[in-house]
């Protein structure tokens, strides 16, 4: 799976508590043809994380004929990278019965601006606003991630 290639350790080790949860990773399927824009999905009911990588680098830009190091390989690197990151907060509310995660500071905190568009995206095919919100508010927090997966799934 080529998006493996763009993990760094703190999501190595996210995916390793997602397939300890009996979870499994697919990559660019069908699913990923709903819009360019779309780099993650959970299939909730199959225990399953969908990855878009193509759109991804797509979206970011990515040139294999390039050498490593240009900003648009770091962008596509983030984007995959905050994908796994916000799926599998899903897996972790999916592990607290299907609840949201009791996050400290949450009432305060914010999402930003540029992420207010992709949440608007994502609730049109979940209806769910909350676990999609939290999701957003976290994903760019690891240790976070990783706390969620490691409390609500074992």
């Amino acid at each position: 799976m080529e998006f493996l290639l763009f993990l760094g350790s703190q999501e190595k080790e996210i995916l390793e508590l997602v397939y300890k949860a009996n979870y499994s990773v697919e990559e660019n399927t069908p699913l990923c043809l709903l819009g360019e824009k779309y780099f993650g999905f959970l299939k909730k009911d199959q225990k399953r994380i969908v990855i878009c990588t193509e759109n991804a680098k797509s979206h970011g830009g990515y040139n294999l004929s390039r050498s490593i190091g240009y900003q648009d390989d770091y962008k596509t690197g983030l984007m995959i990278r905050r994908a796994i990151r916000h799926e599998s907060v899903h897996v972790a509310q999916e592990c607290n019965n299907g609840n949201l995660l009791n996050l400290k500071n949450k009432k305060n905190a914010k999402i930003s601006e540029q992420k207010l568009g992709a949440l608007k995206g994502s609730v049109k095919l979940t209806g769910n606003l909350e676990k999609e919100y939290e999701a957003y508010l976290i994903e760019d927090q690891p240790r976070k991630v990783i706390a969620a997966l490691k409390k609500y799934c074992f």
